[in-house]
């Protein structure tokens, strides 16, 4: 067949010709395991792995196979559309990097009733700050977030938390807004967390426990999570005030971030006298 000037291709080219009854079992297959890959449908049905790779990719582009993606329905148009999936990079702290916050959150089973606490810690100043809720969500971790920021006596630039939803969404969107760097932790490894996986046993020990055996600050963390985030305020002060740190030469967070101040800076804040 010959080409003439404006013609780019044949008009009749080859068609790939399948064996009887193969296009039929691979879509048999993926309706029945809908995750299934070219490698494992190759092996049961004897074939070569690329073959299939390419008899995949007919049946796709002959929309034959099931398509189990979910998809929306927008009322003004009438249109139904295939939702995709963002996916946003996660930025990981490097292994020599050791400063910033590490947040991470504390569940609690109270008489059938679930309650999450979330928990920060200064890698390097150890300044801790902690505070309780009754939903796991992202607007919960961006109001965490945001109480840590007017708290914390100097400023967060950067932090680490593990995968978890609540630490996605607008806690996401309010650390771009607010410049700080949002470090995560590979799945599955609490490790790289160890920091806030330390403290969380502190105030389990010393407060969260002896809440759940007393039964004020059972119903306190039942019922009036104020009440309750009053009493851990009171021991989130000693423990950032009064409390000895082994890591900080024995004393505590406050006192050693007073100490790497300048004097220019340690004077800043005090009140303006006039004799």
């Amino acid at each position: 067949m010959r080409l003439t000037r404006n013609q780019q291709h044949p008009e009749r080219v080859r068609q790939r010709q399948y064996p009887e009854g193969l296009l039929e079992q691979i879509v048999t297959l993926r309706k029945e395991h809908r995750h299934i890959g070219k490698k494992k449908i190759a092996v049961l049905l004897d074939s070569n792995e690329s073959y299939i790779g390419r008899c995949l990719s007919d049946l796709k582009k002959r929309d034959l196979l099931p398509n189990y993606a979910k998809t929306s329905f927008y009322a003004r148009t009438g249109r139904t559309f295939e939702r995709h999936t963002v996916y946003h990079k996660k930025i990981r702290r490097p292994k020599e990097h050791k400063r910033g916050m590490e947040i991470d959150t504390i569940v609690r089973f109270i008489d059938g009733t679930k309650r999450y606490i979330l928990t920060a810690i200064d890698v390097q100043r150890k300044f801790a700050f902690a505070g309780a809720y009754t939903s796991h969500s992202s607007a919960s971790a961006t109001d965490f977030l945001k109480k840590l920021i007017k708290v914390c006596p100097f400023t967060i630039d950067e932090l680490q938390t593990d995968n978890g939803s609540e630490f996605a969404l607008r806690f996401r969107e309010a650390c771009t807004l607010l410049s700080i760097t949002h470090f995560h932790t590979y799945p599955r490894t609490p490790k790289m967390n160890a920091h806030i996986e330390r403290f969380k046993i502190a105030p389990s020990r010393c407060h969260l426990e002896g809440a759940i055996l007393n039964s004020l600050n059972r119903s306190l963390l039942r019922d009036n999570l104020s009440a309750f985030n009053e009493k851990l305020m009171d021991w989130l002060i000693w423990y950032n005030t009064i409390r000895p740190h082994e890591s900080l030469d024995m004393v505590s967070p406050l006192r050693y971030i007073v100490s790497t101040l300048t004097a220019r800076e340690s004077h800043m804040w005090w009140t303006r006298t006039i004799y």
